[in-house]
Formats: C-alpha cells, structure tokens, sequence
C-alpha cells in the first residue's frame, strides 16, 4: 500500500512541476522555476523511495529523505528570492 500511495505522490508531483514549469514559461518569474525544479525533487524523492521499499534497508532511505531536504531548501530559496527582489521595486 505505501507503494502505491508514494506513487500517487510521485505522479502529483509531476503535475504540479509541469503546471509550475507552464506558469514560468508563460511569465518568466523565477518564483515558478524554483517551484518546478522543488516538485520535480520531490518527484525523485517519491520515486526512490518506491524503488528501496525494504524495511531493513535503512541507510538508503536517508539518500532520499535528503533529496526531499534540498527540495524544500530550493523552495525556501525561491521565496527568499522573490521578497528580496519585489523589495527593491
């Protein structure tokens, strides 16, 4: 069950990157690249994590749970970014 459930999440992921990645092509804003590029993160994360389903195979699991980490930091980026730049208008 929770393999499935990690691919629902995967292919939600993707989703959302590709709407972020239409959003950023239309405009140009930065804001939906780092989107994108987050949610395809997250995609990887939910992929791999599929893949090395093995309850003992512990240490593995720490590689994707990092992905899901440098995805989340490039979302807190993103935003950062963004203030900073509507700051100096």
């Amino acid at each position: 069950m929770r393999i499935f459930a990690w691919g629902v999440l995967a292919m939600a992921s993707v989703v959302a990157a590709l709407f972020f990645l239409r959003y950023w092509r239309a405009t140009r804003e930065r804001l939906f690249g780092f989107f994108a590029l987050a949610f395809l993160g997250l995609t990887v994360n939910w992929t791999v994590l599929a893949v090395i389903d093995h309850p003992v195979d512990e240490a593995r699991q720490v590689h994707a749970y990092a992905i899901r980490l440098i995805a989340f930091v490039i979302l807190i980026i993103g935003i950062i970014d963004k203030n900073r730049r509507s700051g100096r208008l």
